[in-house]
């Protein structure tokens, strides 16, 4: 038996809800003939193109072969079994409110919303309805970050002690060479940020890979003060375009470890991938992108000494191993959809869901506060 399941897609013409969520995850779940259930049986997926641009919408529909597609968010919703949304921040809890209080499944982009006490009232409103709620969590689902969780579990690292992270690249201003990314990234008022954008993730890749975030000192900056959008308008770039985060953490077994990840789009990339995290730990260390990852033991570890009068002659990175994926693993985005899809079908909880999220915006404020205050912060726990 196979059951198909109506995916209202808000927000497919942007770039995310485009390029990762339909493009590399519910058109290939379609191709594939759906999922595949605990009990063998299949769901299918049968996507709705959502947005405000018909044309564009239109467009998609004929390139991938989509039957429905619509401007009318509200019918949307009222149909579907499912609802998606990567439109715009400051829409998304009108939007995830609406279809939760129909009944309907809800899987969402991050943050779920510009305030925490949004963010709160949606964990709560999922609580009442009682319907599946996803949050997107795609980094843990990336082979890097797969392979380095495993080496937690494992116990490779002894007591861990450290994790840093280095994150970004750089972005043109758009006057000679056009922007990566749209303008609105880079206007505070229309909700960029790269802390809100950026904390959101680097909170549940913090408790997903180490534990519990427990404290943030941040700075941020907003190193290009002037860019050009997409009709080639000169603005002024309201929103940080950087930010440096120290974070304390908390092991569930109750070790305390020192985070620190630098996020900025005013940087150019001497690494080997656009993200990449180190854990540093008494028995081992290891560093993982979004799709190797590399480890040292201690019993493999040199002992460099030091020496400024002389030419290093050995090669740092050809004494680290590359771990093994040891299974085939998909693309994150999509390896999270059919998840996703099987907690739907069940009527069963997602673990990356809205109190998670509000977590991530938690986060952010706290940042963003940390930065203004000059301070270390403390986190509260959220309770609903």
């Amino acid at each position: 038996m196979t059951r198909t399941l109506r995916i209202a897609m808000n927000g497919v013409t942007g770039r995310m809800g485009y390029r990762q969520h339909l493009l590399r995850s519910i058109l290939p779940i379609r191709e594939q003939g759906g999922v595949t259930l605990e009990d063998g049986s299949r769901v299918q997926v049968e996507p709705v193109l959502v947005g405000r641009n018909a044309e564009k919408l239109a467009d998609l529909a004929k390139q991938h072969d989509v039957e429905h597609w619509t401007t009318d968010l509200d019918g949307a919703i009222a149909d579907a079994d499912i609802v998606f949304d990567a439109a715009m921040t400051n829409l998304r809890p009108a939007t995830l409110t609406k279809a939760m209080r129909q009944g309907k499944h809800v899987f969402t982009e991050k943050p779920t919303a510009e305030t925490l006490d949004e963010a709160i009232e949606l964990a709560r409103l999922r609580e009442e309805t009682g319907v599946t709620v996803g949050v997107v969590h795609d980094k843990l689902y990336l082979p890097g970050l797969v392979k380095l969780r495993r080496l937690v579990d494992e116990g490779f690292f002894g007591r861990i002690l450290s994790m840093r992270g280095e994150f970004g690249y750089w972005v043109f201003e758009g006057d000679i060479q056009p922007a990566q990314r749209p303008s609105w990234n880079y206007r505070l008022a229309d909700g960029g940020s790269m802390t809100t954008d950026m904390y959101c993730h680097w909170n549940y890749v913090m408790e997903g890979i180490v534990g519990q975030v427990r404290s943030v000192t941040s700075k941020t900056a907003t190193h290009i003060p002037a860019r050009w959008d997409e009709q080639g308008k000169e603005y002024e770039a309201t929103a940080d375009d950087a930010a440096y985060g120290i974070f304390e953490l908390r092991t569930p077994g109750g070790d305390d470890v020192i985070a620190q990840i630098n996020s900025s789009w005013a940087v150019r990339v001497y690494r080997d991938e656009l993200v990449e995290f180190q854990i540093d730990g008494t028995h081992g260390s290891a560093v993982a992108g979004l799709n190797k990852c590399v480890a040292q033991h201690r019993s493999h570890t040199p002992k460099p000494v030091w020496n400024p009068d002389l030419p290093v002659t050995e090669s740092f990175r050809d004494q680290w191993m590359e771990v093994p994926a040891n299974a085939e693993l998909d693309n994150g985005f999509k390896a999270q959809w059919e998840e996703f899809l099987r907690d739907a079908v069940a009527g069963r909880p997602h673990r990356f869901d809205l109190l998670s999220a509000a977590r991530g915006v938690q986060l952010a404020e706290l940042g963003l506060r940390s930065s203004a205050e000059g301070r270390r912060i403390e986190i509260p726990e959220i309770t609903l």
